[in-house]
């Protein structure tokens, strides 16, 4: 969580937009071979555009059920709410609904069953999390701008301010949207609560979704907190790695879905072997390509992890290594990264990662992260086209070139 982040859609504000889709990547890289599959949205494939629809309409209908209560607010809330609806449905495959319908169908779930259409609603309550976490963390890291729209703290910073009405534009802007992602989260508990799920389904799911909660608030927590300490520790960039990255985006969706099939303790520990491991693995290469990436590929000025001050792993194995073995050149490292870098420093930064090992720890660490998730969901109860899709998201994520 950068407090000077910049867009490279428009060098404001704003979470990277080619991070938030490389999932969306990851999610439709498929195996090779055609499954089929039973006509209709509940038998899409996580990824597809399909999916994204069957989840999108889920949305949709929730939204349209609050309509009575939200009009009864009157104007005000009814134009927040169109405005928080908006910005739910506006683009993405719905990445973590993608991993929890996977880890249902992966742990026997049937598309065609009964429980099928208040599955579906559940998982797609993940959407509903990810708001509330995408617009509070806009508020945090000052961003301007997400998908190449005003994030909604400054949507409304802009209503304000055309509207002439008194008191501090951007304070009315933050407000709004703290109050907006908030609801987001009270209404994707109503959500669950509201699908149809069976009591024991319910109930299964239920402390795993609590879990999943605290660890989206301690996640950006951490990262805050590491931001403003300076801490330069590998574990400390582990750690946020695990909970901000990999148990919301991919562990955490995954026992959901195989808490709703009632899967047993072994495939659920698999899964989330799984989920932590490829999670972090995808975080690693993440850290390779903010400082090595080719922009033209990834979207992104190359070195401007670097110019933000990103406390990563890259970052921190270098700074270790040069501890013990070149204290100058991790003096050099800490006082150039966080400063406005030219082309050419950065790619002397670059050429000191390397000459100080950080460069192949991580990738050794990406790697080894790999063999065990594979190795987790090969030795799994996973249904064998789980297995598959698995195992190709895995490679996409820890392979990719951006």
């Amino acid at each position: 969580m950068g407090h000077h982040r910049r867009d490279p859609a428009g060098d404001l504000g704003g979470r990277r937009p080619w991070r938030a889709t490389i999932w969306e990547v990851i999610l439709s890289a498929g195996t090779g071979t055609e499954t089929p599959t039973r006509p209709g949205p509940l038998s899409a494939v996580p990824g597809t555009a399909a999916f994204a629809t069957a989840v999108e309409q889920a949305l949709t209908g929730y939204f349209a059920t609050r309509a009575e209560a939200v009009t009864e607010l009157g104007p005000v809330f009814i134009d927040a709410v169109g405005a928080l609806e908006s910005f739910v449905l506006r683009g993405g495959k719905r990445t973590r609904p993608g991993f929890a319908w996977m880890g249902w169908l992966g742990a026997g779930g049937d598309p065609a069953g009964a429980q099928a259409e208040a599955v579906l609603q559940a998982c797609a309550a993940l959407e509903l999390v990810q708001a509330c976490a995408l617009i509070h963390d806009d508020i945090i890291d000052c961003s301007r701008t997400r998908r190449r729209f005003p994030t909604v703290h400054v949507d409304f910073e802009q209503r304000h301010h055309h509207q002439g009405w008194t008191g501090d534009s951007a304070h009315y802007g933050e407000s709004v949207a703290i109050l907006l992602g908030d609801l987001a989260l009270a209404w994707a508990d109503d959500m669950v609560h509201g699908s149809g799920l069976d009591p024991a389904a319910l109930g299964r799911f239920a402390p795993v979704w609590a879990g999943m909660r605290t660890e989206v608030l301690g996640g950006q927590l951490l990262d805050v907190h590491g931001e403003a300490s300076g801490d330069e520790s590998v574990a400390a960039a582990l750690r946020i790695n695990r909970y901000k990255t990999a148990a919301y985006t991919v562990e955490r969706p995954l026992h959901l879905g195989a808490a709703l099939a009632d899967a047993d303790a072994d495939l659920i520990a698999a899964y989330r072997t799984y989920g932590t491991d490829i999670g972090i693995a995808f975080q690693l290469r993440d850290d390779l390509l903010g400082v090595f990436g080719n922009p033209e590929v990834t979207g992104k000025p190359s070195g401007d992890d670097l110019r933000e001050g990103k406390r990563t792993v890259l970052v921190a194995e270098a700074l270790q290594r040069a501890g013990a073995d070149n204290p100058a050149a991790g003096d050099r490292l800490r006082a150039a990264i966080g400063t406005d870098l030219s082309d050419e420093q950065v790619g002397e930064l670059r050429e000191l990662l390397v000459e100080l090992g950080a460069v192949d720890a991580v990738e050794t660490r990406i790697a080894e992260l790999t063999d065990q998730g594979l190795a987790a969901i090969d030795a799994s109860s996973a249904t064998l086209e789980a297995k598959d899709r698995l195992k190709a998201m895995a490679l996409a994520a820890t392979r990719r070139a951006a």
